[in-house]
């Protein structure tokens, strides 16, 4: 990976200042508390737009751009509209991977992470602070993504909400896991996390951070008040993607989970090779990542274990009971985030 020229932005990027006495009778500012990571790959008139509106935000957060390996003109165009956006360019499609070099740039208390299509609404990021600074049990809080005109609340926040098993003490409903594209970490566990795993880049790294996160001790919270915006988008997985996002589900059920967890998520993976007519090769490709996963293998604790269970139960009955609801969650997928 390679960063950009400094015309993009410095390399630490602002800093925090105390409120202490400068020595000449002024109190300082604090800095900025938390910083924007956008992931963009070839949508140069999304990500010019999406920067656009974050970097008018009126809590002046720093904006780092991701770039999955652009092959378009997204990264000189940005670097020539937005001169103070730090742009960190990989030179290939790492999937959620490609977050990891921009986390390390950061240096607010949290980082808010977003893709090219999603922008959070003013005020929004001031909110999160506000909440993460009350609770510091909480690592992550999921962000609501509505429609630009806010009447349209995104599936898949629907479906987190729907399978909260509660949330008392919390700023919100608890979950089990996040959208990796609207949310806010806080980067201390970020950064004690190492990222998100490359191996499970294009489906499963934000199931398997989850998991660490709640191992660890932190809890994972849905928030109403940090509201984001998502442009509406069509997007229909090819055979290999939902077969990966089946392996990858399996890999991490066999890193994390117990036995009976991790042989159900593999029968879970299997059926869906099945209906996509690629039992054999997607089977395959499975199997040969058993040593990887197995090396890693390490089982959450039981409280952790007892809430995917929960969720998982309460995602089959929403399923059942509001097959349009899952139909749209199951094309706009959290995983495809």
């Amino acid at each position: 990976m390679n960063a950009s020229p400094p015309s993009s932005g410095s390399e630490s990027g602002p800093k925090p200042v105390s409120g202490a006495d400068t020595g000449s009778g002024a109190v300082a500012k604090p800095g900025p508390r938390v910083t924007v990571i956008v992931l963009t790959r070839n949508h140069v008139r999304q990500i010019v737009d999406t920067v656009a509106r974050l970097t008018a935000l009126p809590e002046h957060p720093p904006v780092i751009v991701a770039d999955n390996g652009s092959s378009d003109s997204t990264v000189s165009l940005l670097a020539s509209l937005f001169p103070q956006v730090r742009i960190v360019q990989t030179l290939g499609d790492h999937g959620m991977a490609g977050f990891n070099r921009a986390f390390a740039l950061a240096r607010t208390d949290y980082v808010a992470c977003c893709d090219d299509s999603t922008w959070f609404a003013p005020g929004a990021l001031a909110q999160a602070v506000q909440r993460l600074d009350d609770h510091p049990n909480v690592a992550v809080l999921n962000a609501r993504v509505v429609g630009e005109d806010e009447r349209e609340i995104h599936p898949a926040c629907l479906m987190l909400n729907a399978t909260s098993p509660g949330g008392e003490g919390l700023p919100g409903p608890s979950l089990a896991g996040f959208m990796a594209g609207a949310c806010v970490f806080r980067t201390s566990v970020l950064r004690a996390l190492g990222g998100y795993e490359e191996r499970l880049s294009h489906g499963g790294a934000e199931e398997l951070a989850a998991l660490d996160v709640l191992s660890a001790g932190h809890a994972i919270v849905y928030c109403e008040a940090a509201l984001a915006h998502r442009e509406p988008l069509c997007r229909w997985f090819t055979r290999a993607q939902h077969c990966a996002l089946a392996r990858n589900s399996a890999w991490v059920a066999w890193m994390r989970l117990p036995l009976r967890d991790a042989l159900a998520a593999t029968g879970r993976a299997l059926a869906v090779f099945a209906r996509q007519r690629s039992l054999g090769p997607a089977g395959f490709a499975l199997l040969r990542g058993a040593f990887w996963v197995l090396r890693r293998r390490r089982v959450a604790p039981a409280h952790v274990v007892l809430l995917t269970r929960q969720v998982r139960r309460a995602e089959r009955h929403v399923r059942a009971g509001i097959p349009a609801m899952a139909e749209k969650y199951d094309q706009s997928g959290q995983r495809a985030w």
